[in-house]
This record gives structure tokens, C-alpha cells and sequence, in this order.
């Protein structure tokens, strides 16, 4: 195993490919929005840098990695080669069925394709690919570099050969790894959807304030991060989707997103990317 596809540039892409190269992987990434694009390798460089301040790499091994990410705005010529596509494009059912569909006519035969999904169904994913077989979940976690779990979501038909062969991927990434069902939310995404949905609902009836819920969580019960400054770092427009999703895939009233959510994503408060959710965030550049 040498070569990685990743489809989608923006922060989970990003995160993925940096993660690919780092482990000794030949990485291409790959984005419809040409100025992504062209800014990938820029941002790439800067995490490699933010790596080595942190002790995290040596120069050298973030100079290796950087000349292994490569970038092309074609999906044939990043897909040509590589044994393993990760997509990471926005949570758009329609869209990754046309992309499994597309990439299925591109890869080779023995390609395994997985998808960065966080909760939409991988069984209707596969829908789009003639070889349904080889798609699996490789549901990554943000930010990447520093999140050690993925999720590997199996459907149905997944077979265990592509199973077994994304469980070694991940784990050359420095990741541990847990297989789930592929069920509306997964394990991950369900469970912290349900208690970020709570927290909200918290913060909405006045119980207390966001950052007393989320110091409750972090002291109390040992998350390294309350369920409010993980939303806002999700996004919370991304919450919203999912939460959206998850209520009516379920049918259960237990993720029906609280007026607050739908206030702050309608007032464009959208957490960490844009500089305030339930919390206040310094301004990037990213």
C-alpha cells in the first residue's frame, strides 16, 4: 500500500492527506473548487509547521511529507494508481452517490473506495458504485491530526478484506480504530450528537452557562473537551444537518434540533469557523 486519493480539500481533507503523508503515504488530493485547490499545499505546509513547534514532527520528517502531497483538480489523474480513495466532500447524500459513481470508472478493480462520512448511510453511498463491495466508512475525526479514533462503518455488502485493509491504513496514521454497524449516526456521531443537543437545551432553559456545562463534562466526567466547544468546533451548522438527519431517520424526537441552534446557525454563529457559537473563537485564516 503506497498510494492515497483524497477527494475534498477543504479542513477534513486537508487533515486526512497531511495524516496520509506523514505515514509514508504518496497522497493526492483532489477538489472541484479550484481555489481549495490551489490553497492546499499552502495549508498543508503550515500544519506540517505547526507539527514541528509542537515537538510532534522532526524538520525532516515534515519536509518528507510535504513532497509526498500532491494536488490535481482532475479525479481521474488523483484516483490513477492509488489503492485506497478517501472521500471528504460535504454531507450531501446525492453528491457522494454521483462521486462513488464517477470513481468507479476511474480506479482500478482492487481500489478500496471509503467515505469520511458522519452520519449519512454508507449502504446508500455504495448505491453509486457498480462495486459496492469495496466501499466502507473511514469516518476520521477533526481535527485529524490530533483526534486519535476513526470509525470504520461497514454496510451489508462491505467485504472483510476492505475492512481489514482500512483498519491497517488507519493504524499506519497512528490511529486506533472501532467497527460499527452501518446504522443512522453510527456510534460516534449519534452519541455526541445527543448530549451537544442536550447541552444546548441546557443553555436554552438556563441551567447554566455554556461554559460551566461543557467545564461540568471536561471535570466532572473527564472529557477532554465539553459537548458545546466540540459542537462549535464540529460547526454548528454541521450539527444542525446532522441533527436534521438523525431526527428523521430515527424518528426520534430526542434529536430535534432547539431553537437556539437554528437562532445561532440563522445568525451565521457557526462556532470555531466563524469565530463565535457557544463560545468566542479567535479569527483565522483558514
Amino acid at each position: 500500500m503506497t498510494r492515497v486519493a483524497v477527494v475534498g480539500a477543504g479542513t477534513m481533507g486537508l487533515g486526512i492527506a497531511q495524516a496520509a503523508a506523514i505515514a509514508g503515504f504518496e497522497t493526492t488530493l483532489t477538489d472541484t473548487n479550484a481555489d481549495a485547490l490551489a490553497q492546499a499545499l499552502d495549508r498543508v505546509r503550515d500544519a506540517l509547521a505547526g507539527g514541528v513547534r509542537r515537538d510532534k514532527l522532526t524538520d525532516a520528517d515534515a519536509a518528507a511529507a510535504l513532497r509526498r502531497v500532491h494536488t490535481t483538480g482532475h479525479l481521474g489523474a488523483a484516483a490513477d494508481g492509488a489503492e485506497l480513495v478517501i472521500e471528504a466532500i460535504p454531507e450531501d447524500l446525492k453528491a457522494k452517490r454521483a462521486l462513488f459513481a464517477e470513481l468507479d470508472t476511474v480506479v482500478r478493480r482492487s481500489c478500496v473506495l471509503a467515505t469520511n462520512t458522519s452520519s449519512l448511510s454508507i449502504g446508500r453511498i455504495a448505491d453509486g458504485a457498480r462495486h459496492p463491495t469495496r466501499v466502507v466508512g473511514m469516518h476520521f475525526f477533526n481535527p485529524v491530526h490530533a483526534m486519535r479514533l476513526v470509525e470504520i462503518v461497514v454496510h451489508e455488502r462491505t467485504a472483510e478484506t476492505a475492512v481489514a485493509f482500512v483498519r491497517d491504513v488507519a493504524a499506519r496514521m497512528g490511529k486506533e480504530t472501532i467497527v460499527v454497524r452501518d446504522r443512522p449516526g453510527f456510534a460516534s456521531s449519534r452519541l455526541g450528537v445527543a448530549l451537544g443537543l442536550e447541552a444546548m437545551r441546557m443553555v436554552e432553559e438556563g441551567v447554566a452557562s455554556a461554559e460551566d456545562i461543557d467545564k461540568a463534562m471536561e471535570l466532572g466526567y473527564g472529557h477532554p473537551m465539553g459537548p458545546l466547544r466540540v459542537s462549535d468546533v464540529v460547526g454548528l451548522d454541521v450539527r444542525l444537518a446532522v441533527a436534521e438527519y438523525l431526527q428523521g431517520a430515527l424518528q426520534d424526537a430526542r434529536f430535534a434540533p432547539p431553537a437556539i441552534l437554528r437562532q445561532k446557525v440563522g445568525a451565521g454563529e457557526l462556532g470555531k469557523k466563524s469565530g463565535r457559537g457557544f463560545h468566542q473563537w479567535p479569527k483565522t485564516s483558514s
